[in-house]
């Protein structure tokens, strides 16, 4: 079996709605990523490229988000609507600029061991 060339990670972990971070599953993360998944396979992607629910990504705030590999690309704040302009990028080569979650607002430690 061959490796996927790209794997997206879509963040649908659920937070009690009082959560001041909020949570991406309340806002639509499962919606897109179902969307992905029929995006890729009607794109004839599937067995290359692998759209994957994930537990709790750590950008609560700024959901739903997706990192895809290899690159580290993340992406915040993504609505189905969004879905097609990824896939597009990323059979390009290329990001979507204006979903990007900028490195100096994601949660990870810089430095942080691998």
């Amino acid at each position: 079996m061959a490796k996927f060339e790209h794997h997206l990670f879509v963040c649908e972990n659920v937070r009690p709605p009082e959560s001041p971070r909020g949570c991406c599953s309340a806002k639509g993360a499962a919606e897109v990523r179902a969307r992905l998944k029929e995006e890729l396979e009607q794109r004839g992607q599937k067995g290359r490229v692998r759209a994957n629910g994930a537990g709790c990504l750590d950008q609560c705030a700024q959901g739903p988000c997706i990192v895809a590999y290899p690159g580290q690309v993340w992406y915040g704040g993504v609505t189905v609507a969004d879905v097609p302009e990824i896939v597009d990028a990323l059979l390009a080569g290329k990001v979507v600029e204006r979903l990007v979650i900028p490195d100096a607002k994601l949660t990870g430690k810089a430095g942080a061991p691998r």
